[in-house]
């Protein structure tokens, strides 16, 4: 037998074996250890195993994002800022200590992923950015078809130490909603205005930008300017141009470019290198989600909210309360 042949009837063995112990464990509501005894195998294989049939697809958790956005804390963001949604995450339940920033990011993003299915419509042309947020988001959001949806990369490619590449999130966004995807072939930031400005005029790369001036609905998120920002670690702006920045009044980043308190676009020398959307294209969105974790960033999502940035916000507990607050 060819040895493709074999390993293609493995793969349909074992997604089998996986798709069973799914049924047991969600269908039938047998525990671990009982799943674990009934196929003579260890309970840590059975987490393994329900762990394999998330990554492969064969199970998928879905929650109704109305829920996650129906709290009263929900609301009074909605009506103190004049927001359509705002989703918020809890890691853990109250007097349970705080969360780490990882697992709060976790949380965040599987939160992001659900209201997305709730926000995105047929027929959308949806631009998605870059981050530690956004990669947390793309990786949740739940297998759901939407007809004639058009995914976008919303800034060039660059890469960091915490982050894949820009392109990623998007291909994993537009894979989950089964849309059509255009990736910005292109660096987020050159070494020179003049060789970006050069970039930004060839056809190809000009089509692509182009896309991002009519976004039905934008995904993003927004840093803060410590000097921890990927905007500096991954070469975009230099620790002496985030210092500028500051000393000119910013408090946030968003898609590589620098925002004041009122949420207006701050334009320094590095925007001239860089190849993403514009501030003012990011305002232009139908419907703009920013997804945001900590709430060290909530001086950046409070200028945002305020530079008309945003229509739905998804947030950890702790920084929805800071923000009303």
């Amino acid at each position: 037998m060819p040895p493709d042949i074999t390993a293609k009837q493995a793969g349909s063995d074992k997604d089998l074996i996986l798709a069973n112990v799914a049924l047991l464990y969600y269908g039938e509501g047998l525990n671990q250890s009982d799943i674990a005894k009934r196929m003579d195998v260890s309970r840590a294989t059975i987490v393994n195993m329900l762990r394999d049939c998330r990554d492969r697809g064969i199970v998928e958790i879905r929650v109704n994002g109305d829920m996650l956005s129906s709290s009263s804390l929900s609301r009074d963001l909605c009506a103190k800022f004049g927001l359509e949604d705002v989703y918020i995450a809890r890691s853990r339940s109250p007097g349970k200590g705080k969360a780490d920033r990882k697992e709060t990011l976790e949380q965040v993003g599987r939160v992001a992923g659900m209201a997305l299915i709730n926000i995105v419509s047929a027929g959308d042309t949806v631009g998605v950015a870059w981050g530690e947020t956004i990669k947390a988001m793309c990786t949740a959001v739940p297998r759901q078809p939407v007809e004639d949806v058009t995914v976008c990369q919303m800034i060039g490619s660059m890469v960091s130490d915490r982050v894949p590449a820009s392109e990623d999130c998007t291909i994993r966004i537009a894979n989950r909603l089964d849309a059509q995807c255009y990736t910005l072939h292109a660096p987020a930031s050159l070494s020179s205005s003049t060789l970006a400005a050069q970039l930004r005029s060839e056809p190809m790369i000009a089509s692509q930008l182009g896309r991002l001036q009519d976004l039905n609905l934008a995904v993003f998120s927004i840093g803060n300017t410590d000097h921890s920002t990927h905007i500096v670690s991954a070469g975009i702006a230099s620790s002496a141009e985030l210092d500028q920045a500051v000393c000119s009044g910013a408090k946030g980043i968003v898609c590589c470019r620098f925002i004041d308190a009122e949420g207006q676009h701050i334009n320094l020398p590095s925007d001239e290198r860089t190849v993403a959307i514009t501030v003012a294209e990011l305002a232009a969105a139908k419907k703009k989600m920013l997804v945001v974790a900590g709430e060290d960033r909530a001086e950046a999502v409070l200028a945002a909210i305020k530079g008309g940035l945003v229509t739905h916000l998804c947030v950890d507990e702790a920084l929805a309360a800071a923000i009303v607050a």
